[in-house]
């Protein structure tokens, strides 16, 4: 099963759609609306926290949530669930580079995990005004992309199965983003 954290966003639904090609079995809850307890209940395979309107801070339990489980259970946050997985481990999110929403951006990768066999630059779809901050970011991540500014585009945690996307592959503005979701979803539970 997969969890999809809903951070009250527009293309949450979008993402349940993409993840629903590989996997029938998806709850959808609001960051506000579900407890650690209820997740370990739900014991789920997968967890994908979903972009949002607003900052880390007011993402409800998702960085609560990437604190609890990012050792447990593959974590995907795409966007503000992004940012959030760089909040949990103490990098800065400050204003983007510059403030991009509905626009394509070259993406330029390192071809490690979800961009496996992903074109390298990859076009990506940006909707966002705040960032994580590169100089910021702990020695526990790869920094896995960036944009020709070097605005980071992905974190992977050198350890887990724990991915940050700052773009959107659930865009039509992403051709490859339906690949890079199945390789997330290909991703196996920590055996503890």
């Amino acid at each position: 099963m997969v969890l999809l954290i809903d951070n009250y966003d527009s293309f949450t639904y979008n993402l349940y759609q993409y993840i629903g090609k590989y996997e029938k079995n998806i709850k959808v809850v609001r960051n506000d609306e579900i407890t650690i307890e209820e997740i370990e209940d739900l014991n789920p395979d997968h967890i994908v926290i979903s972009p949002g309107p607003k900052s880390p801070k007011e993402a409800g339990i998702c960085i609560e949530v990437i604190k609890h489980f990012h050792d447990k259970i593959p974590i995907l946050g795409i966007c503000l669930g992004h940012q959030c997985i760089g909040a949990a481990f103490g990098a800065e999110i400050t204003y983007a580079k510059q403030l991009v929403h509905g626009k394509a951006s070259k993406i330029f990768h390192k071809g490690i995990g979800v961009f496996s066999g992903i074109e390298n630059p990859m076009q990506g779809a940006r909707y966002h005004s705040l960032a994580v901050r590169l100089d910021t970011i702990p020695d526990c991540f790869e920094i896995a992309a960036m944009t020709e500014d070097e605005e980071v585009m992905s974190i992977i945690h050198k350890e887990y199965p724990l991915i940050g996307l700052q773009f959107h592959p659930e865009s039509i503005y992403t051709p490859d983003g339906i690949k890079i979701i199945k390789k997330f979803l290909e991703k196996e539970r920590v055996i503890c």
